[in-house]
């Protein structure tokens, strides 16, 4: 049991146990959306000047704190109808895109609207490649296998741990466990790498090793997963 100072029986320190496998977040972390004015622009199918692109930007910033809103956000990721509630409400709190909310909520859920980031193929591939077992472990309300599979990176990948299957959310231990159990591993066998402290690194409470990634990188870009493969042992 832990106190308030620490441990109050302090175990014998124990060397870490080699990383036999890896379970990553996947929004934010191997894959990002593409940026929203493309999406609008590609939802509403017309030109879209500046100053519109920037009031409806404006618009779904400030719906984000829309009491409405902020409560169709809670436990969004624990059915697929809870998921696709939370973001068609958001979108049509924004008049321009009220129309189309349903089509912004399809275009998120399609694969060739996602980016991998610029080192997640050369990441994946290299713990592949060494023999570590690679997991998906997401806060999601639908199957990421076509997402992955569009842009060849599914064959690389041997667990998928989709939130809205358990009816549960991160940092939820039971979704760490069941991602470890499926691939063999212990949690002192693992790490998991992800973007959101509160979520991804609450993996350490089941003894996971956790690696928590800086939110906001622009889609397409250099992660910094060449870290991952340096904490897993992979040259």
């Amino acid at each position: 049991m832990t106190g308030p100072e620490g441990p109050i029986r302090p175990r014998a320190a124990q060397l870490p146990q080699p990383v036999r496998a890896v379970l990553f977040d996947f929004s934010g972390t191997l894959l990002q959306m593409a940026d929203y004015p493309d999406r609008v622009r590609a939802t509403l199918g017309r030109a879209v000047d500046e100053r519109e692109m920037d009031r409806i930007l404006t618009g779904l910033e400030d719906a984000l704190a829309d009491p409405d809103v902020a409560a169709a956000q809670r436990g969004r990721d624990v059915s697929s109808r809870a998921h696709r509630r939370a973001f068609t409400r958001w979108y049509a709190a924004v008049p321009e895109l009220a129309p189309v909310a349903g089509a912004l909520y399809d275009q998120l859920r399609s694969p060739a609207h996602w980016v991998p980031y610029e080192d997640a193929s050369a990441a994946l591939a290299a713990l592949y490649g060494a023999g570590i077992g690679v997991g998906v472990v997401s806060d999601v309300g639908w199957d990421l296998r076509p997402t992955f599979a569009h842009h060849g990176l599914d064959g690389y990948v041997s667990a998928w741990v989709h939130s809205f299957e358990h009816g549960t959310e991160k940092p939820d231990p039971a979704l760490f466990r069941e991602a470890c159990a499926r691939l063999a591993v212990s949690p002192g066998e693992a790490l998991m790498v992800g973007d959101v402290p509160a979520k991804d690194g609450g993996a350490a409470a089941v003894g996971i090793r956790s690696y928590v990634l800086p939110a906001g990188q622009v889609p397409g870009s250099v992660r910094g997963l060449d870290a991952v493969l340096r904490l897993a042992g992979v040259a």
